[in-house]
């Protein structure tokens, strides 16, 4: 074991997601390895304790797990598991660690990000629950980056992560497993695979797009192999440590070819894409794309449908930016709903307190109490068993859960890579306005409430304040302005779009049109584009 002397380097505070920046900056001198030396000292040392540890592929993986099995092993761990070539999906990786009951894991992974050596790369800490560390823990990590003066790490050769075995460093344990196994053995006991799978061979058709990242290899075991899927159903399943060239971020954007298929002439039956990492999905039938808020709206409204979950929902949450729609669901079925600020953590609280079954977030991300992360893989099959039981198309669904709870139109318009400092600026003057703005007429609506929203955590008590501003109308309409922090240059303004419409002869809208004035109320008050020089959003979800 070496003990290596070192010196603080500026800029390793993590966020929700843990740390993210350009894989440039990991592969400086120490730089990895000052973060995770921080990781272990954050948590109160890694002596005799096990982990979890594998990533999305993305370039430098593997690296990367070297270095940090040889971490583990010098701080003292007993025994680390590890994916197969390094590789597990985040939902994956939280799955292993409550199922050996771990003291956490690493995941390496910039999730949504795109890969490459000039693009991003990110570690994270999640607990023995399996969810992401929580503020207290990351405030803790952030800390010992500050002060640092050392880390230690054993001078070994690589593991080899190639093959299914267990070996030994330096009297530390190291276990490799198959990533995939353990994953799809839990889909089993949660959804109706004999009923999927009939589907399947009744000639129903899926495209499942991995886009290059790491749920290729679980959408073909468990799609093609386990339910009978067509081969070839699952395209860009080989994960590419730049993943093709694509930007991994389910959405309309960024998942085009899913989408031209989607509305081309012959579509498939259902349509899916997942991420970098494996936590966030897209899903969408024959010329219809399903909004993240909608699809937790559905998926609560017919949970009860899949075997896991056939005792009803204890309770649902959303993000607060998510829209209302899984609320309507949440107030006919008499359950408790939850908003809280973005970041899974939240959810893992409720979750732990047996509060919520079911939650989501609009950023594409929708999950269970089954692990503590969003879950894209969960989700494609949680629609595939709601198809195959109501045995309607994905069309008729949703114009059946809107004719039952009326139709919440939602769009987030996302402007990326804003200068910072105009970024925080704008914010601040949003919020000096905010006491004004109840009770002013704007494009024709009357503003009924505006805030910084403020979360109270009711089992842990925490407060977590300024996590977005809030501009609510007469009549269920609202936008919500806030800053997102998974991007690696500048900032990203996110803007949530909302409007609620009970009339059935409106439901088939493009909701950009029926958000237009939502819209234009937004960049009366905000100003976004005129600040930011921009003629309009980036990316559009």
């Amino acid at each position: 074991m070496t003990t290596v002397s070192t010196t603080p380097i500026d800029g390793q505070k993590p966020g929700t997601s843990g740390l993210r920046k350009k894989t440039r900056v990991f592969m400086q001198p120490h730089y990895l390895e000052n973060f995770v030396q921080s990781i272990f000292d954050g948590i109160g040392g890694a002596q005799g304790k096990t982990f979890v540890l594998g990533g999305d592929g993305r370039y430098f993986n593997t690296q990367a797990a070297q270095v940090i099995i040889r971490m583990a092993a010098a701080n003292g761990a007993a025994h680390v598991i590890v994916g197969r070539d390094g590789l597990l999906s985040t939902p994956a990786a939280s799955h292993l660690i409550r199922l050996n009951k771990t003291d956490g894991g690493i995941i390496m992974s910039a999730s949504h990000n795109p890969g490459g050596e000039e693009e991003d790369f990110g570690v994270k800490f999640n607990m023995s629950n399996g969810g992401p560390a929580p503020e207290s823990v990351t405030n803790a990590m952030f800390e010992r980056t500050t002060t640092i003066t050392a880390y230690h790490i054993e001078e070994a050769q690589d593991v080899d992560l190639h093959r299914v075995a267990e070996s030994e460093l330096a009297g530390m344990k190291i276990t490799v497993v198959d990533p995939v196994a353990d994953y799809a053995a839990l889909m089993e006991t949660l959804f109706d695979f004999d009923a999927i799978r009939a589907m399947f061979a009744n000639g129903f058709r899926i495209r499942f797009d991995a886009m290059c990242a790491i749920t290729g290899p679980y959408g073909q075991e468990i799609l093609e192999n386990r339910l009978g899927a067509a081969a070839g159903s699952v395209v860009n399943g080989t994960p590419l440590p730049d993943f093709g060239g694509m930007h991994p971020d389910p959405n309309p954007t960024w998942a085009h070819d899913l989408m031209d298929v989607m509305n081309g002439d012959d579509a498939p039956d259902f349509g899916a894409a997942s991420d970098g990492d494996g936590d966030r999905n897209m899903v969408v039938g024959p010329n219809i794309y399903i909004s993240p808020s909608d699809s937790l709206a559905v998926l609560a409204a017919n949970a009860h449908l899949a075997k896991g979950y056939t005792k009803g929902l204890k309770g649902v949450a959303r993000s607060m930016p998510t829209s209302a729609a899984v609320d309507r669901v949440a107030e006919k079925l008499g359950l408790d709903c939850f908003e809280t600020p973005t970041g899974w953590k939240f959810f893992g609280n409720l979750m732990d307190d047996g509060r919520v079954s079911l939650c989501g977030e609009e950023s594409f991300g929708t999950g269970s109490d089954h692990i503590r992360e969003k879950d894209g893989l969960w989700a494609v099959l949680m629609w595939l068993n709601i198809l195959a039981k109501r045995e309607m198309s994905v069309a008729e669904v949703m114009h059946d859960h809107w004719q039952s709870f009326g139709r919440n139109f939602y769009s987030r318009h996302d402007y990326e890579a804003v200068d910072s400092d105009t970024a925080n600026a704008m914010i601040a003057d949003l919020r000096g306005k905010l006491g004004d703005l109840p009770g002013q007429t704007v494009q024709g609506h009357r503003i009924a409430m505006a805030d910084d929203y403020t979360y109270h955590d009711p089992v842990d008590g925490s407060v977590s304040k300024h996590q977005g501003v809030r501009v609510m109308f007469d009549g269920g309409a609202r936008f919500v302005i806030r800053l997102s922090g998974t991007g690696t240059t500048g900032a990203t303004i996110r803007l949530y779009l909302e409007a609620l419409e009970t009339d059935p002869a409106a439901f088939d809208q493009d909701p950009q049109v029926a958000l237009d004035w939502v819209i234009r109320a937004a960049e009366d008050i905000a100003g976004i584009r005129t600040r930011t020089g921009k003629s309009g959003p980036d990316v559009t979800t």
